[in-house]
């Protein structure tokens, strides 16, 4: 398979801007005075959102290449799981709505793991590479709740 750069690039970049846009808005600065249930060091987290939204930009790609006809709908639900992690970094950082935060983050890995299926049945490396992504969910979540319950 010859690789489309350009389209590549894109959806890379496009990853980033969507998961990424609400960060911008916000101010992370309290989360370290709150109360958790474990302390993972504050570098760790952009550098895991950069690998996982790297993947998952190459895991687009590697959809939107596909000639399978339900890559628009795998598409389509991979930008609304997009959007919706987006708007999780909103609600969580910027409004401080912790227990809104915990069922928004479900509502993303229900949504993340329609878009696997989807995926799996599309190009299994687009399938694998998203595994990461949601161990990751899975934990920021447990962080979410733990955080709703100590403060």
């Amino acid at each position: 398979m010859k690789i489309n750069v350009k389209k590549l690039i894109f959806s890379i970049v496009i990853t980033f801007i969507i998961g990424g846009f609400f960060a911008i808005f916000t101010n992370m600065n309290f989360y370290k005075n709150l109360n958790k249930p474990l302390e993972v060091p504050a570098i760790i987290f952009p550098i895991v959102w950069s690998i996982l939204y790297l993947l998952m930009g190459i895991s687009l790609y590697l959809i939107s290449s596909s000639n399978d006809k339900e890559k628009n709908s795998s598409m389509l639900i991979y930008y609304i799981q997009l959007i919706v992690n987006s708007l999780w970094t909103l609600f969580f950082f910027g409004f401080k709505w912790f227990l809104f935060s915990f069922l928004w983050i479900i509502l993303l890995i229900i949504l993340v793991l329609i878009m696997l299926y989807q995926f799996y049945k599309i190009n299994k490396t687009a399938f694998y590479i998203n595994i990461p992504y949601l161990l990751w969910l899975l934990f920021a979540a447990y962080l979410n709740f733990s955080i709703y319950n100590l403060n």
